[in-house]
């Protein structure tokens, strides 16, 4: 039994492109995962990119700024625990009375660090910010006029301060979001 296709809408043409597109997308994003090295050096390459624009253009300084508090943000969300023991120790409290802590001691039971944001998100995040302030910065609309020192200064000061937080958390519940100096373990050891 034989059925003639139904002509495509326009709006049902374009959901099947944009489908396509997307599938597209995903398998190179897919292929492109076993190369961490290479997908960061790619997105430094394209920061360096959007501030010689900048520097060269001498504007959109705020499009530079916002990025800059975009990448703040996505770097302590790969930085912080999706299991943030600080909230934790609140729901323990509340229950118990006591507050929990992540485990000291050999009986306690090991929890691996579980990042907030991957760093595949992270880099596929701050990589898409990048290409979007780029493309900002060629149209005049985002050319806001500001005093650039001013932001360079706040910027500064709104890192240091959220990262010396972000430390301080990270000492006051014992955590290491980095796997450079933790111990490795052979098959062969006990």
């Amino acid at each position: 039994m034989e059925t003639a296709e139904e002509p495509m809408t326009p709006f049902g043409t374009f959901t099947a492109q944009s489908n396509k597109l997307q599938r597209q997308y995903q398998a190179l994003l897919d292929q492109s995962t076993p190369y961490v090295t290479y997908r960061w050096v790619g997105t430094g390459v394209a920061l360096f990119l959007f501030f010689v624009r900048v520097f060269v253009a001498q504007g959109w300084y705020i499009v530079a700024y916002a990025l800059g508090i975009y990448l703040l943000n996505l770097f302590l969300a790969f930085l912080t625990p999706k299991f943030d023991p600080s909230s934790d120790a609140l729901d323990t409290e509340m229950e118990d009375g006591s507050v929990g802590t992540l485990p000291t001691k050999q009986d306690e039971e090991f929890r691996p660090f579980i990042r907030r944001l991957p760093e595949f998100k992270f880099w596929h995040s701050a990589t898409r910010a990048v290409a979007i302030s780029f493309v900002c910065s060629w149209f005049e609309i985002f050319n806001i006029p500001v005093f650039w020192p001013v932001l360079v200064m706040y910027w500064l000061m709104l890192f240091i301060l959220t990262m010396r937080k972000q430390i301080q958390h990270m000492i006051k519940y014992r955590y290491v979001p980095f796997t450079i100096g933790k111990a490795r373990y052979n098959k062969n050891s006990n």
